[in-house]
């Protein structure tokens, strides 16, 4: 956990993205530093697969003891949306990143069937095509480091039953009763959600502020700066 210079400040509260492991804010978390508290919510790399689950692990790691904000990245997002909408108490924010509300890619319905023999593990044949999808031109050494250790890490079972679970999603009802504010982060260059996506959060949720960054798929990894940026006036303006 980061400890913020003004302790009154809400806690940022990172929900990771498929992998679950929560390693991957590492480039964001070294960028905010001291200036903004933050806590690193990590779901089990065997085991808990489903948004009902996850779900409740993050129930049980809220803070209790002041203002929060939920940051949902990726496969989060539905997690952050539908905590957000029954008004916990504490919570004064929420930042989706790169998600969605409902499966982003409806018409892929068809490869269900194949998600067996689609390869996820860190093997050299899923990590040049996970580079592609998420990472492309802005990898440095570092992350390319960072990323092929988490892929080594989870299981491939564990990455097909999220996805599965991402297919299976559909959180807009909930996302319109969400009444804190919203900060929307969108990678203009993701090629694994649609910018789909996020109008179709903005159709649910009008007053959500929208921000386009200059990215890939793993924004907060690939240009930490701009997006800690972004996340230190939204979290300075509900202090």
């Amino acid at each position: 956990m980061n400890t913020a210079a003004n302790s009154t400040a809400p806690t940022l509260v990172l929900l990771p993205g498929l992998d679950g492991t929560g390693d991957f804010f590492q480039p964001l978390l070294e960028t905010l530093g001291e200036t903004v508290r933050s806590r690193v919510v990590r779901y089990p790399v065997d085991g808990g697969y489903d948004y009902a689950t996850c779900r409740e692990l993050v129930r049980a790691q809220l803070p209790t003891d002041g203002p929060y904000v939920l940051l949902g990245e990726s496969f989060s997002g539905p997690i952050a949306i539908s905590l957000a909408a029954e008004a916990p108490k504490g919570l004064v924010g929420i930042v989706l990143c790169v998600t969605f509300a409902s499966n982003p890619r409806p018409r892929l319905a068809f490869i269900r069937p194949f998600l067996p023999y689609i390869p996820y593990h860190g093997t050299k044949s899923s990590v040049p095509l996970s580079r592609f999808l998420v990472l492309g031109k802005w990898i440095t050494p570092s992350v390319r480091e960072l990323h092929l250790k988490i892929l080594s890490k989870v299981p491939a079972t564990t990455m097909r039953a999220r996805i599965e679970a991402v297919a299976d999603c559909d959180v807009r009802e909930a996302l319109g009763r969400v009444r804190a504010p919203i900060l929307c982060l969108v990678a203009k260059h993701d090629r694994l959600i649609p910018r789909s996506a996020a109008r179709a959060i903005q159709k649910q949720a009008p007053a959500a502020r929208v921000v386009e960054l200059d990215a890939p798929h793993c924004l907060l990894q690939c240009v930490p700066q701009l997006a800690g940026e972004q996340l230190r006036e939204f979290v300075r303006k509900l202090t």
